[in-house]
C-alpha cells in the first residue's frame, strides 16, 4: 500500500504541475519589481554622473560647452595648483582636529551618561538637539554667536576680563570658529552611537571582573575599550567620510574667508565649477577627493573587519 506522500504525488496532474511552475515563476519575478527602484536610482544618480564626470574631465568644459579635448591636462593641474593644495591642507587639518575632538568628547559623554545620574534622560534629549538642525542653519547661527562686537560669546569673554578674539575676520580664529560649530553639531552623533554600544555590553563580564577586585580604570581599559573598539572604529569611519565632505558650515559662516583661511576642499571645488565654470577641472578635483576618501575607507574597513573577527 502506497504511503500518503506517494498518494499525493500520484494525484498531481500535469495541469497542477504547470500551475505550480507558473506560480513559482511569478514569485521569482516579483523580487525584481522591488529591486527596480533601487537599480534606477543607482543608474541615474550614481553611475551616470560618474561616467559623465569621467568624460568631462578629459575636456576643457566651460560655460556648458565642450571646447576641446585636453587629455590629462586637467589631471596635471592638480600638481601645480597652489590654491587646491591650500584647500586640501585646510580640509585635512579640519578633519583631523574636529573628528578627534568629537570622538573623545562624544565617547566621554557616553561614558558619563551610561551611569545612573539624576535627570539623564532630559540631558540626553538636550544634547541631541544640534543633530536636528541643518548645517546651513547652524552656520548662520554661528554668525550671531561669533559676532565680534556684541555677540554672546565675545560678550561673555569680555565679562570675564579677557580680550574678545576676532572670530570671523582673522585668518587664525576663523578656522577655529568653523571647527567649534562642527564639533557642537556632530559630537551628539558620536555620543548617541557610543551610548548605544555601551548599553549593549554584557553586564556579567563587569560583575565577574568586580568580584576579582578590578578597579574602575582596569574595567575601562581591559573590558570597555576592547568591546567598544569595533563600534568606535565604525563611528570614526562615518565621521571621517562626512567631515571630508564639509561644505555647508564654512560656506554659510565665513564664505571661505577671510581670504582663503576657511576654504575647504568641497567649497573650492564648488567655486571651480559654479563660479569659474571650469567643469572639467572640477570633475578632476572630485576624483582626487574620491581617491583620498576611498583609501581611508579601505584602511578602516580592514581594521574593523579584523576587530570583528577577533571578537568572535
Amino acid at each position: 500500500m502506497a504511503s500518503i506522500p506517494d498518494q499525493l504525488k500520484l494525484q498531481d496532474t500535469p495541469d497542477q504541475k504547470r500551475n505550480d511552475i507558473r506560480r513559482g515563476d511569478r514569485e521569482d519575478n516579483t523580487k525584481y519589481v522591488f529591486l527596480l527602484p533601487a537599480v534606477v536610482w543607482i543608474l541615474v544618480f550614481t553611475i551616470f554622473p560618474l561616467l559623465y564626470a569621467i568624460y568631462t574631465s578629459f575636456f576643457s568644459f566651460r560655460y556648458g560647452k565642450i571646447n576641446q579635448f585636453v587629455g590629462l591636462t586637467n589631471f596635471g593641474r592638480l600638481f601645480t595648483d597652489e590654491n587646491l593644495h591650500g584647500a586640501l591642507w585646510i580640509t585635512l587639518k579640519f578633519v583631523a582636529i574636529t573628528v578627534t575632538v568629537e570622538m573623545l568628547l562624544g565617547f566621554g559623554l557616553a561614558l558619563v551618561f551610561s551611569r545612573e545620574i539624576y535627570g539623564k534622560n532630559v540631558w540626553r534629549a538636550i544634547m541631541t538637539l544640534p543633530l536636528f538642525a541643518t548645517p546651513v542653519a547652524v552656520g548662520f547661527l554661528g554668525i550671531t554667536m561669533f559676532y565680534e562686537t556684541n555677540g554672546p560669546i565675545n560678550s561673555l569673554i569680555s565679562a570675564l576680563g579677557a580680550p574678545p578674539p576676532p572670530w570671523l575676520s582673522n585668518p587664525t580664529w576663523a578656522p577655529i570658529a568653523v571647527m567649534l560649530i562642527d564639533i557642537w553639531q556632530w559630537t551628539p552623533f558620536v555620543f548617541l552611537v557610543a551610548l548605544a554600544g555601551l548599553q549593549g555590553l554584557p553586564e556579567d563580564v563587569y560583575e565577574a571582573a568586580r568580584v576579582d577586585g578590578s578597579s574602575g580604570f582596569q574595567l575601562f581599559r581591559h573590558i570597555t575599550l576592547p568591546l567598544m573598539a569595533p563600534i568606535l572604529w565604525l563611528i570614526l569611519l562615518l565621521r571621517l567620510v562626512e567631515a571630508f565632505k564639509v561644505f555647508d558650515i564654512p560656506a554659510s559662516l565665513t564664505l571661505g574667508g577671510p581670504g582663503r583661511a576657511t576654504e575647504v576642499y568641497s567649497l573650492f571645488t564648488y567655486r571651480t565649477a559654479l563660479r569659474f565654470f571650469d567643469h572639467g577641472y572640477a570633475a578632476v578635483q572630485g576624483f582626487l577627493l574620491l581617491i583620498i576618501v576611498s583609501i581611508i575607507i579601505s584602511l578602516l574597513f580592514g581594521r574593523i573587519r579584523d576587530l570583528y573577527e577577533v571578537s568572535r
